[in-house]
C-alpha cells in the first residue's frame, strides 16, 4: 500500500501500545520502529508471566465493534510469546502472538460496546517476549493497513489526531544525531562553545553502548569530558543528562527516531524525528549536523556514499584484510547475568530456545552491573571439559562472543538478530539448569537485556579513508585533531556449531601507542555541513575495529563540535575549514580536553 490511507467509513478507535496508561510489567521497545513500523509493548519477564498492562478508551459511539490487535509470533513453530486482550472485563476468543507469522493485525472478532469509558487490558500468559503494537476498534470490517509504508502512517496519525506534517521543533547552531556516549561529548563539547545544541536521541536514556541498557565501559582515549558524562552513579546512570541539562544552549530530545531529512542542494537544513511515546514528528533545522547514531542515518537518509563490510587485501594493502571482500560487519551483542537464589528456582521447558543453543551450556560473558562486563558464569555438562583444539582465548569468558547477526542486514533484520539471542540465552541457561540439575537448583536468571550491544553498520566515505596501514606505521598527517588508541579488535564470526558464538577473535595490541585521525575522516565528502564521529567515521572495516571504541569517538566528537564552532564564525564547510583553520581548529580542540598534538 502506498499513498494516502483513507479511513473507512464508520467509528474507529487506535489504541497504541505506547499509549496505555499503565504499562504493568510490559516494556516499552521502541528500537525497531523503523523497520516494523511502531513502538510496542514486550512482555520481557524471563519466563514469568509479567503484570497486566491497562489502560481506558473513551467510546464515544455505542455499536458492535470488530477487534483487531497486531502482534506477532516471534518463533512461529512454538509461539512463546503469548498474550491475551480484555475489553471490559471480557477475554477476546484469541491468544495473540501464536498465528505463526510476523507483525499483523489478528482479528479477535465482535464485541459490543456502550457509550462511555471502556478498559482494556494486556495479560503476558508465558513471560516469554509477547509482543503488543495496538489495538484497533471498528464498527466496520475492514481490515485495518499494515507495514510501514507513508500510507499506514498516515493512518495512524490521523486515528491519533496527530498532525499531517511535522511541527517545528526550532533551528539550531549545531544538531547532533544519537545520545551515545560520542553524541553527548559531541553536544556538551558544543554547548559550552555557546552554540546552540539539539541532541536527537531515539533511547529513552544516554550512553549507547554504555547506558544502563547495556552497560559497557567506554575504551579508547577518553580524557576529561568524556569520563565526566560517563562517570556513574550507585545504579550505574551516566552522568551525561545531568551535564547537559545544565548547559543552557543544549536541548536534548529523547526517544526522538529520525526517520527523514531535508537537503538543499550539498547541504542538509533539517531533519525529521518522531516521538516515541505521543507519535508526534517534529521538524529540527540546523546550520550544521553532526552524525553521532553509529549507523550513518543521516547519510543514508540523505542519499549520500556510503562503505560497508570488509574490504579486500587488495584494496588497501592490510595485512589483517581478507584475500576477498566480504559483505558482513560485526554482528550485535545480548548482554545478561544470572544470580543465585536460596532456595530452587524452576525453569519452563524451552524447546524453541534449545533450537538455537543446542548443547551449549557455558553462561559465561556476563555482565555483572553496568561497567563491568566479561564476567565467569555457571558451567554444566560438556562445557567443563572443552574441546583441547579450541584456541584458549575463546575459552574466556568474554561479553562479546556472544554475538550475532554478522551476515544480516542490521538495519531491517534488528529484530530478527536480537531474538535470535534471546533464544540462545534463554536455551544455554534451560541447558545448564538440565545438565546438572542438583548443581545449579537455585540457579536464576537475573536480568537479560532486550536492548542488543550495537554492532557495525555503514560507515561515511570521507575526504580521507583511514587503513589500518596509517594507524599501525603511525602515519603523521597534517589535519590531525585527535588521537585514538586500542587494538585492532576483529570479530571471526562463523563457529561450526553456534551460530551465536564467535569462531574466533583477534586482538591485535600493535606496539599499544595512540595513533592520529586526520579531520578527513570526520566529514562527509559529498554534504558541506555534515560531519561524523564514532564507529562510523571515513575508515576501513579494519581501521574502524579500533576506531570504534567508545572513548575514540569521544575524540572524534569533541572534534567535530569544535568544527562546528570555527565553521559557523568563518562561513566555511569543513573542507575549507581544514585548509585555512586548522591551528584554531587545534586550539579549540584542546580548550575542550581533546587530544590533538598528543594522547590524553
Amino acid at each position: 500500500m502506498t499513498g494516502n490511507q483513507p479511513v473507512a467509513a464508520g467509528h474507529h478507535i487506535l489504541v497504541e501500545a505506547e499509549e496505555f496508561d499503565d504499562f504493568g510489567g510490559w516494556t516499552l521497545d521502541s528500537q525497531f520502529e523503523v523497520e516494523m513500523g511502531s513502538p510496542y509493548l514486550l512482555a520481557h519477564g524471563l519466563g514469568v508471566p509479567v503484570a497486566d498492562a491497562t489502560t481506558t478508551i473513551d467510546v464515544e459511539r455505542a455499536g458492535s465493534y470488530r477487534v483487531w490487535v497486531r502482534a506477532k509470533d516471534w518463533v512461529p513453530s512454538h509461539h512463546p510469546g503469548r498474550f491475551a486482550v480484555s475489553i471490559n472485563g471480557e477475554r477476546l476468543p484469541v491468544e495473540f502472538g501464536a498465528n505463526g507469522r510476523d507483525w499483523t493485525w489478528e482479528n479477535a472478532g465482535r464485541i459490543d460496546l456502550a457509550e462511555g469509558r471502556a478498559t482494556i487490558v494486556l495479560t503476558d500468559l508465558t513471560g516469554f517476549d509477547g509482543r503488543c503494537d495496538a489495538v484497533y476498534l471498528t464498527t466496520g470490517d475492514a481490515e485495518p493497513p499494515d507495514g510501514v509504508d507513508p500510507g499506514t502512517r498516515a493512518w495512524r496519525r490521523r486515528l491519533r489526531g496527530l498532525p499531517d506534517q511535522p511541527v517545528e521543533g526550532g533551528s539550531f547552531d549545531v544538531v547532533v544525531a544519537g545520545g551515545g556516549v560520542t553524541g553527548s561529548a559531541a553536544a556538551l563539547a558544543a554547548g559550552r562553545l555557546g552554540l546552540t545544541v539539539a541532541l536527537v536521541q531515539n533511547r529513552p536514556v544516554l550512553g549507547g553502548n554504555a547506558s544502563t541498557e547495556i552497560g559497557l565501559t567506554p575504551r579508547g582515549e577518553t580524557g576529561a569530558l568524556v569520563k565526566a558524562l560517563s562517570a556513574r552513579s550507585a545504579d550505574g546512570d551516566l552522568a551525561a543528562l545531568d551535564l547537559l541539562r545544565a548547559e543552557p544552549t543544549v536541548s536534548v530530545f529523547l526517544e526522538h527516531q529520525i526517520f527523514d531529512v531535508a537537503r538543499d542542494g550539498d547541504r542538509i537544513v533539517s531533519v525529521v524525528a518522531r516521538d516515541t511515546r505521543s507519535g508526534r514528528e517534529t521538524r529540527f533545522r540546523g546550520a550544521m549536523f553532526i552524525d553521532c547514531t553509529g549507523t550513518a542515518i543521516l547519510g543514508l537518509l540523505a542519499g549520500v556514499e556510503t562503505m560497508f563490510g570488509y574490504e579486500s587485501r587488495g584494496e588497501f594493502g592490510e595485512p589483517l584484510a581478507p584475500e576477498e571482500r566480504v559483505e558482513s560487519h560485526h554482528g550485535n551483542t545480548l548482554f545478561f547475568r544470572t544470580r543465585e537464589e536460596n532456595h530452587p528456582c524452576g525453569f519452563p521447558d524451552v524447546p524453541w530456545a534449545i533450537e538455537v543453543a543446542q548443547d551449549y551450556a557455558d553462561l559465561g560473558g556476563q555482565l555483572e552491573r553496568p561497567g563491568i562486563d566479561n564476567v565467569a558464569g555457571p558451567v554444566a555438562g560438556p562445557a567443563r571439559t572443552p574441546d583441547p583444539s579450541i584456541r584458549r582465548r575463546m575459552l574466556k569468558p568474554f561479553t562479546h562472543f556472544w554475538e550475532y547477526g554478522q551476515d544480516l542486514d542490521p538495519y531491517t533484520d534488528a529484530e530478527h538478530i536480537r531474538d535470535h539471542l534471546l533464544r540462545a540465552v534463554y536455551g544455554t541457561f534451560s541447558n545448564v539448569k538440565t545438565f546438572e540439575p542438583e548443581t545449579h537448583a537455585n540457579l536464576a536468571l537475573d536480568w537479560v537485556a532486550f536492548v542488543p550491544g550495537q554492532g557495525e553498520f555503514r560507515r561515511y566515505r570521507g575526504a580521507y579513508v583511514l587503513t589500518e596501514n596509517d594507524i599501525r606505521e603511525h602515519r603523521r598527517f597534517d589535519d590531525t585533531v585527535a588521537w585514538n588508541s586500542g587494538a585492532f579488535c576483529l570479530h571471526h564470526p562463523g563457529h561450526e556449531k553456534y551460530d551465536f558464538r564467535l569462531r574466533d577473535w583477534t586482538w591485535d595490541t600493535r606496539d599499544d601507542r595512540p595513533f592520529e585521525v586526520p579531520f578527513r575522516c570526520l566529514y562527509s565528502a559529498h554534504l558541506d555541513n555534515l560531519m561524523m564521529a564514532g564507529k562510523h567515521i571515513s575508515v576501513t572495516h579494519i581501521a574502524g575495529s579500533v576506531t570504534k571504541f567508545m572513548g575514540n569517538g569521544g575524540q572524534h566528537a569533541i572534534a567535530t563540535a569544535a568544527a562546528a564552532k570555527l565553521c559557523l564564525e568563518y562561513g566555511v564547510t569543513p573542507s575549507e575549514l581544514c585548509d585555512d583553520h586548522l591551528v584554531e581548529l587545534r586550539k579549540t580542540v584542546e580548550t575542550l580536553g581533546g587530544s590533538v598534538g598528543h594522547p590524553v
